[in-house]
């Protein structure tokens, strides 16, 4: 048996209370969790080929009304990317803790939630609604009626930050963020689309500007619920600001010396839009 797992509620992981910071994302001792929650769906992963059983601890997704007993408490998954030392090694680097270690384990711990959430949604066959068996080669599900293979589901999306040559860059808040928070233009790819078309589109359909010098930066996991975030930056050509007022409630072009005071408010460190801001904020927007 285990002796670490990860248990989630929602977009939120369950731990007990009074756990230090940055403890979550080594998991849980498993000796705790089954006296407080008793019998859990959706065992994680399964194991893969070659892969150390230690190295893909179990996790479990809770139903939704389940309530937390005392002496736990919930904190958002989202909270593991603050420990990333980069959303690629490749890319710009990001804050929070710089440990190879700590970033390896938040990009465990996502990967499993994205994983579990995809096992839960993949419950039943597409084709002939069987219910879904996995594979013994691979993370896939195989029905076992039909044999139709289904693979984890990853939804590509891009994310970019539009500058102009005075060096002041664009950022927007959208109306699913909080009061005062500000971050960059983003949206799915559609069907037929390269990431530098959806780059273009994403940045015309929501603030009405046209833009060159498309530049790729660095990418990042992201399953909420199963994104693969491409990170990018952009050269203003011209149209005049116009916000959509659909996603993007508001949008202005801020300063460096702006920015590094304060204003506005800017994504969670951690996150591929802070990387990018904090990439540009140290003078090299591409």
């Amino acid at each position: 048996m285990a002796k670490r797992v990860y248990l989630f509620l929602g977009n939120d992981l369950v731990i007990p209370r009074g756990m230090e910071d940055a403890e979550f994302l080594g998991g849980i001792d498993a000796g705790s969790v089954f006296p407080a929650f008793g019998e859990l769906e959706y065992y994680t992963v399964p194991p893969i080929p070659g892969q150390k059983a230690d190295d893909m601890p179990p996790g479990f997704l809770l139903p939704p009304d389940t309530p937390v007993p005392s002496g736990w408490q919930t904190l958002p998954v989202r909270r593991a990317a603050a420990f990333f030392s980069g959303p690629d090694k490749r890319g710009p680097s990001g804050a929070g803790d710089s440990s190879a270690g700590s970033s390896d384990r938040a990009r465990r711990l996502l990967r499993i939630y994205h994983v579990l959430q995809w096992r839960r949604d993949s419950a039943y066959c597409g084709s002939c609604g069987a219910v879904n068996g996995d594979s013994p080669l691979e993370l896939a599900r195989l029905c076992p009626h039909c044999g139709r293979i289904e693979y984890p589901r990853i939804s590509p999306a891009v994310i970019t930050l539009v500058y102009r040559d005075d060096g002041r860059a664009l950022l927007a808040h959208n109306k699913k963020f909080k009061p005062k928070l500000y971050s960059l233009i983003a949206g799915f790819t559609e069907a037929g689309e390269s990431l530098e078309n959806t780059v273009a589109r994403e940045v015309k359909e929501e603030v009405n500007l046209d833009i060159r010098n498309i530049r790729y930066i660095t990418s990042q996991c992201w399953p909420f619920p199963n994104s693969l975030m491409a990170g990018f930056t952009a050269r203003y050509e011209g149209g005049k600001l116009k916000c959509d007022g659909q996603e993007i409630l508001d949008a202005q072009w801020f300063t460096r010396e702006s920015v590094l005071a304060g204003t506005p408010e800017l994504p969670d460190p951690g996150s591929v839009s802070r990387c990018i801001i904090d990439h540009w904020l140290k003078g090299d927007p591409e």
